[in-house]
């Protein structure tokens, strides 16, 4: 296992120590966080994850955003091909399903008439398994979100996370893309790499 994987799974493993409430009541705040960023850059279009097992919950932000009449896009993994199709949702109960890694995944049926250009997306809000002070990221091994916001690069990209996965300092590999912010419970990290 090289350095970048033991950091992944013992911070993974630290996530899924904390209890559902402590869930709760963190991803509340950092809700909070996100929804105030959201309404004073005046983001439109936003592309965000369903959360899975101990991921920020962004199931309440979702419905949120669609009650202001926000585009709000969620994904659905593509993997063969290796990548993420970006799929507006309107309801989350009825078009959300378990799809890949048993993940909420819009349905099928709505590609068609819903697939979204990533050129016209305002905002990705994205997961990951760790996070450095310079905006920083490692993701779950796949690269989806990598290779998504590398054809992208002038999208605001926004990272979720708790307290406990942000470290001062990741070993970055070439393809490891950089966030904008990093929101946790107790602080929002700026990168200095990239200003908003």
């Amino acid at each position: 296992m090289s350095n970048g994987e033991d950091i992944r799974s013992q911070t993974l493993q630290n996530r899924d120590l904390l209890s559902p409430s402590q869930l709760q009541q963190k991803s509340e705040i950092i809700s909070q966080r996100l929804h105030q960023e959201i309404i004073s850059q005046n983001f439109s279009t936003i592309f965000i994850y369903v959360n899975f097992r101990s991921e920020v919950i962004t199931i309440p932000t979702i419905d949120l955003l669609i009650s202001e009449g926000r585009q709000v896009c969620v994904p659905l993994t593509r993997v063969t091909e290796k990548r993420l199709d970006i799929i507006e949702i309107r309801d989350h109960q009825s078009e959300l399903q378990p799809g890949y890694c048993n993940i909420p995944e819009p349905l099928e049926s709505l590609v068609a008439e819903r697939l979204i250009n990533p050129e016209s997306l305002d905002l990705i809000v994205l997961p990951g398994s760790v996070f450095d002070q310079r905006g920083g990221r490692y993701g779950y091994g796949g690269g989806y979100y990598d290779r998504l916001l590398s054809t992208i690069p002038q999208t605001t990209r926004i990272a979720l996370a708790f307290d406990l996965q942000i470290v001062p300092e990741l070993k970055l590999k070439t393809h490891d893309e950089i966030m904008d912010l990093i929101i946790t419970e107790k602080s929002t990290i700026e990168a200095p790499g990239r200003a908003l």
